[in-house]
């Protein structure tokens, strides 16, 4: 093996670890555990700038060898992180970070405080006899997943780096092995609070809830019940954040309470997938046999999500739990009214609406009915609307957009209605056009095109990785470069189902 797992050579990063500083039964100390030839194979020179880090890219082996968990930097103080969830609505009451380790936070040149973890670094007490690594496979695709959605505007993780190990690791198949470097504003999870609360510990609630206050929502400090204010912030964040996801066709696919964060990242990108033809019904993840988290069901679980998280926060909230309940579900209802009213201002957006009409949910939820009779890609469909709505582009683009539906006598009814709710808008065409362009992605990462980045990659061909990453940067522009990233599958080149990669 190379390197000491226990040796402090190196100054990378400018540590303040504030989780760690928390009680003892919050979190197990743990080292990587070092790997035989570690090899970097992708490094964000950009985000690492963010961080402050200081990173010698002349010598990328002794770069990957921190990055790998070989050497352990100075200020670093890793550990494995306790928590719970429910997972498909079971709930396991100990799960904790089981091959992820938590190398320590940094606070970033905005001033904003940040945890840098490595996935598949090794086991931890937490790790259920797993083996603690992860496969290069869905390393890269977190990796990919996560930029792609920084990149789109929607809040997730961020990918500071992927390693090779020069290790295999045992999956269904032998397959390379990797570590995942991970940046996230805390990994601090709805199923964290489930652990504290499985165990009636009252005090670790508070403990818990008072330091999310203050990484999180400081301004949250001074209220008369910081605690109830603290569900509704996580509330509101969540249904924002999973506006978001319906308005980019985002499917997650596995929205346990474990993989809900408290600061309203999103986090985990396991058998996450975006949605071609749109199918309100359409579940990727291989484990989802019942469509728990289908697409349409997001917003619901997101809900039944803070209800969990409600249940933790009751002794905190009020002593008298009658009255906690009331409080709670008062915030319930307004993650509903959030949501809804989050949504239409996405899809408002989406459709070229610059004013409010009391009709224009149901005008958008025709396209969508539109969209599921035609079989009609996400994606495409919007971004062609943009292109109609500027008059300048004439017919062609009319004719485009309706191509693009099975039955386009529907879709050329809906075009009808959304020409006669746009008159009298006080807003040219062309400025329309460039709006809609601007929250309307031409480009994703498609499912096809991710998978066969990964097949290409574990054959030691990086190249189809690198190109996808490029073309995701700039996912709002139309670059002739890239335009093959912006063609729905052909039906041979459909993913049908995605993988957890644990």
């Amino acid at each position: 093996m190379s390197g000491n797992p226990r040796r402090r050579s190196v100054s990378v990063f400018q540590f303040d670890n504030s989780y760690a500083r928390l009680p003892e039964r919050f979190h197990a100390a743990v080292y990587p555990e070092p790997v035989e030839g570690p090899v970097l194979l992708k490094f964000n020179a950009a985000l690492a700038d963010e961080l402050g880090m200081v990173a010698d890219l002349s010598d990328p082996a002794r770069l990957a060898a921190v990055l790998a968990g070989n050497v352990v930097p100075a200020g670093a103080m890793p550990l494995a992180m306790a928590y719970a969830g429910h997972q498909f609505g079971n709930f396991v009451p100990q799960l904790g970070d089981g091959r992820a380790i938590l190398l320590g936070e940094v606070v970033d040149a905005a001033g904003t405080r940040r945890d840098v973890q490595l996935k598949g670094a090794g086991p931890t007490p937490f790790s259920r006899r797993g083996d603690g690594r992860a496969a290069l496979g869905p390393v890269l695709r977190e990796y990919i997943l996560s930029e792609a959605m920084n990149a789109l505007g929607v809040r997730a993780t961020r990918a500071l780096a992927a390693v090779a190990t020069g290790e295999p690791v045992q999956r269904e198949t032998l397959q390379p092995g990797a570590v995942f470097v991970r940046v996230a504003a805390s990994h601090v999870r709805i199923g964290t609070f489930q652990y504290f609360a499985a165990r009636q510990d009252v005090d670790g609630l508070r403990t818990l809830a008072d330091y999310v206050i203050e990484r999180h929502y400081p301004h949250l400090k001074g209220d008369a019940n910081p605690y109830s204010s603290l569900l509704r912030a996580v509330a509101i964040a969540q249904a924002d954040l999973i506006a978001a996801w319906m308005g980019i066709g985002f499917i997650h696919g596995v929205m346990n309470t474990d993989n809900m964060t408290l600061s309203g990242e999103t986090i985990d990108f396991g058998p996450c997938a975006f949605l071609d033809d749109y199918d309100p019904m359409k579940v990727f993840s291989s484990i989802d046999q019942g469509g728990r988290y289908a697409y349409r069901n997001q917003p619901g679980i997101g809900q039944w999500n803070i209800a969990r998280l409600a249940e933790c926060l009751l002794p905190l909230i009020d002593a008298d739990e009658e009255k906690a309940v009331v409080i709670a579900n008062e915030v319930l209802a307004e993650f509903g009214q959030r949501f809804q009213s989050q949504w239409l201002d996405v899809f408002r957006a989406k459709i070229g609406l610059q004013e409010e009409a009391d009709d224009d949910g149901d005008l958008v939820q025709g396209l969508l009915a539109a969209m599921h009779a035609g079989e009609a890609d996400f994606t495409l469909t919007f971004r062609r609307l943009s292109a109609v709505a500027d008059e300048a582009a004439g017919g062609d683009a009319e004719a485009a957009f309706l191509s693009g539906f099975k039955d386009a006598a529907k879709a050329g009814d809906w075009l009808a209605r959304w020409r006669a709710r746009l008159q009298g808008e006080q807003i040219s065409a062309a400025d329309r056009a460039a709006a809609m362009a601007a929250v309307n992605p031409a480009v994703i990462p498609r499912n096809h095109k991710v998978e066969e980045a990964l097949a290409a990659a574990n054959y030691g061909d990086l190249s189809f990785f690198e190109r996808l990453l490029a073309a995701l940067e700039k996912p709002y522009e139309d670059r002739p470069e890239f335009a093959d990233y912006t063609v729905p599958p052909k039906p041979e080149e459909r993913v049908l189902q995605t993988f957890c990669g644990t």
